[in-house]
């Protein structure tokens, strides 16, 4: 009759005994197993509307700030004409040919950068009760695309004309068809993104609220 095996060894034997399971499943020791990665869910629906500030000072002259100081980092005399009538465009009223926006992002940075986007956007924040959001600067266009989806929507973000491909490019939209290939920097036009079920559709729209805008 075989000997009982040694108190130390039916110790070891039950220990890899319990292991089994585990080394099956492809773990070890205390290692818990991460479930099996699943779908991920799409991303959630979004409108993004984007515009440049609105006109600028032509070289050598200069616009006026808020406390109506000269100054070539602010928008000129048209441009502030067309901040004015901004809302026109995206409400508050009914019958406004764009969407009501729920959030508001513009350039911003120091108070020493351009003020155009938060200019451009100051009269129609008052007439939507909304604040404008501007402590993302230009070159931080990763962060600002984060807040943006992370936004209500829709969204209206007033963007510096160099800094919007990277823009486009950080909300994930730089493949669409359609899009410009080099951005004008001009006042008059709204861009559209909106993703629906993860893809993203791009539309160009003129302004048309002052005479000589594109049509």
């Amino acid at each position: 009759m075989p000997a009982a095996p040694e108190p130390h060894r039916r110790t070891l034997l039950a220990a890899l005994a319990a292991l089994a399971p585990l080394a099956a499943a492809g773990c070890a020791g205390r290692e818990r197993c991460a479930p099996a990665p699943g779908p991920q869910p799409p991303a959630r629906d979004a409108l993004v509307m984007l515009i440049t500030h609105a006109e600028k000072p032509h070289p050598g002259a200069t616009g006026e700030d808020d406390e109506g100081n000269e100054d070539p980092g602010s928008l000129a005399g048209r441009g502030r004409r067309r901040a004015e009538e901004l809302h026109r465009l995206f409400g508050p009223s009914h019958g406004a040919p764009l969407p009501r926006p729920a959030a508001l992002f513009a350039t911003g940075g120091p108070q020493s950068a351009p003020a155009r986007c938060r200019q451009t956007l100051a009269p129609l924040a008052t007439a939507l009760r909304l604040s404008v959001r501007d402590r993302f600067e230009l070159g931080a266009e990763a962060g600002a695309a984060r807040a943006a989806l992370d936004a209500p929507a829709p969204v209206l973000l007033c963007w510096e004309p160099a800094g919007i491909p990277r823009l486009v490019h950080a909300l994930g939209a730089h493949r669409v068809r359609g899009l410009p290939a080099a951005w004008p920097d001009r006042g008059d036009l709204v861009w559209t993104l909106t993703r629906s079920r993860g893809n993203w559709a791009f539309r160009e729209l003129p302004q048309r609220l002052l005479p000589g805008d594109a049509q």
